[in-house]
C-alpha cells in the first residue's frame, strides 16, 4: 500500500473512532425504548436473533459505548442493557459480550488496532468475548516473525457462527494468558453448535469453535499477557450482565402485573402481598446494579465487592419473581408462546453465572474486613 494511502486509512480510522466515542447514548436510549416495547409483546425466534441484532446496529447501539465518558454515559449503557435484556435475553447476552469485547480492544489495543476497531464498528461488525474452553485449553505460540498459531477450542462461545470477531484468551508456552482478536466471520466449518441443546437462551448459539491451526498476525494480539484478568476491570465488569438480567426480571414483573389486572385478580390481597414482595426485591436489585455500575466505571477499589454482591441480589430477585409469576398465573405461564414462559426459561439459565456462592462469599468477606459502615463510599 502506498504511504499516502496508508496515512489516509489511519486518518479515516481515527475519524471513525472519534465518531464512535462521541456517540449520543441518551439519544440511543430514546430510540431504543419504542423498539424494545414492540419486541416485548411477542417472543422472537429461538434461533440467533439476526434481525434484532441488525436493528441494534442500525440504531447505533453496537458503536455507542466503546468508551464511557462520565456518569451519564454509564447510566445510558445500564439503561440500554436493561431495555434489551427485558425484550430478548439472548440478544442481551450477545450485545453485552459485544460491548465487553470492544471496550477491551479499545482499552488495551494500540493505535492501529483501535483504528481497525473503528472501521469494523462503522461497517456494522459484531464482536464477542470467549474465555471458556474444553481441555486441554487454548494455546498460542510464535511460528515466525509476526505470525502465531492457535491450538485448542472455545466452548460456550456466544454467537459462534454468527459474529464477526471473537476476543479469546490463549496461553503462551510460559502459562501466561494473552488476548487474541480472531476473525471468525468465515469460521462456519469450525463451528459446532449441536451440543447447545438447552431450555433457555437458545438464540445465543453458544456452541464450540475449533481454533486448531488458525494462524494470526501480531495485529491480533491485544495488550500484554495478563491484561484480560486485570482488576478491577475483570471482576467489576460483571455489572453489565447483571443489568441485562435485571431488565428481564423487570419485564417479567410487568407481565405478571398485567396478568393480575387483565384477569381481575388485582384486588386479591394474597396476590398483592406476593407481587409486593417481588416489587421490593426488584427495586432493591435495581439500586444495587446502579451503584455497582457507578463504582465499576469510576474505577473505585470498592467496585469488586459491590459487583460480586450485586450478582447474588439480582439472582435472588429473579428467582423470587419467576416463582411468584408462575404461582400467580398458573398453567398459562407454561404455554409455548407465552412471554412469561420465554423469559423464565431464558432467565433461569442466564442466572447460572459461574461460582455464585464464591462471589457472595468474597463480597461478604470484603465487607467484614473493611470494618466501614454507614456514611461512606461502600454504601
Amino acid at each position: 500500500m502506498p504511504a499516502t494511502e496508508a496515512l489516509g486509512c489511519k486518518r479515516e480510522g481515527r475519524r471513525l473512532l472519534m465518531q464512535v466515542e462521541q456517540g449520543d447514548g441518551a439519544s440511543l436510549v430514546a430510540r431504543l425504548r419504542d423498539v424494545v416495547r414492540v419486541w416485548d409483546h411477542a417472543n422472537g425466534d429461538e434461533e440467533f436473533p439476526a434481525e434484532r441484532l441488525r436493528t441494534l446496529i442500525d440504531l447505533g447501539a453496537t458503536s455507542a459505548f466503546v468508551t464511557l465518558d462520565g456518569a451519564a454515559a454509564a447510566v445510558d449503557l445500564l439503561t440500554t442493557l436493561r431495555l434489551i435484556g427485558g425484550a430478548d435475553l439472548s440478544l442481551g447476552r450477545i450485545y453485552e459480550g459485544h460491548v465487553n469485547a470492544v471496550q477491551l480492544v479499545h482499552a488495551y489495543g494500540g493505535a492501529t488496532q483501535r483504528d481497525a476497531l473503528a472501521r469494523d464498528l462503522a461497517a456494522g461488525r459484531v464482536y464477542g468475548v470467549w474465555n471458556t474452553e474444553p481441555a486441554p485449553g487454548m494455546n498460542v505460540e510464535e511460528t515466525g516473525p509476526g505470525t502465531y498459531r492457535l491450538s485448542g477450542a472455545k466452548s460456550f462461545a456466544t454467537g459462534a457462527g454468527h459474529i464477526d470477531r471473537a476476543l479469546i484468551t490463549a496461553r503462551w508456552p510460559d502459562g501466561t494468558k494473552q488476548m487474541v482478536l480472531a476473525d471468525v466471520s468465515e469460521a462456519g466449518a469450525r463451528v459446532d453448535n449441536s451440543a447447545w441443546q438447552v431450555r433457555g437462551m437458545r438464540g445465543t448459539n453458544s456452541g464450540t469453535l475449533d481454533f486448531n491451526g488458525l494462524v494470526v498476525s501480531s495485529d491480533a494480539l491485544i495488550g500484554e499477557a495478563g491484561d484480560y484478568e486485570r482488576e478491577p476491570r475483570f471482576s467489576a465488569g460483571a455489572w453489565r450482565f447483571t443489568a441485562v438480567q435485571l431488565g428481564a426480571v423487570e419485564a417479567l414483573l410487568r407481565h405478571w402485573r398485567d396478568h393480575l389486572v387483565a384477569t381481575g385478580k388485582a384486588n386479591d390481597s394474597i396476590q398483592r402481598a406476593r407481587i409486593g414482595a417481588a416489587i421490593v426485591a426488584t427495586r432493591s436489585a435495581a439500586t444495587w446494579v446502579g451503584r455497582a455500575s457507578q463504582l465499576a466505571e469510576d474505577g473505585s477499589p470498592n467496585a469488586i465487592a459491590h459487583v460480586l454482591m450485586t450478582r447474588g441480589v439480582v439472582e435472588e430477585a429473579g428467582l423470587l419473581v419467576m416463582e411468584g409469576a408462575a404461582r400467580a398465573i398458573g398453567t398459562a405461564s407454561f404455554f409455548a408462546g407465552s412471554r412469561v414462559d420465554r423469559i423464565t426459561r431464558d432467565l433461569g439459565l442466564y442466572l447460572r453465572q459461574p461460582v455464585p456462592d464464591q462471589a457472595r462469599d468474597r463480597a461478604a468477606a470484603a465487607w467484614i474486613e473493611a470494618d466501614r459502615w454507614g456514611d461512606d463510599p461502600w454504601w
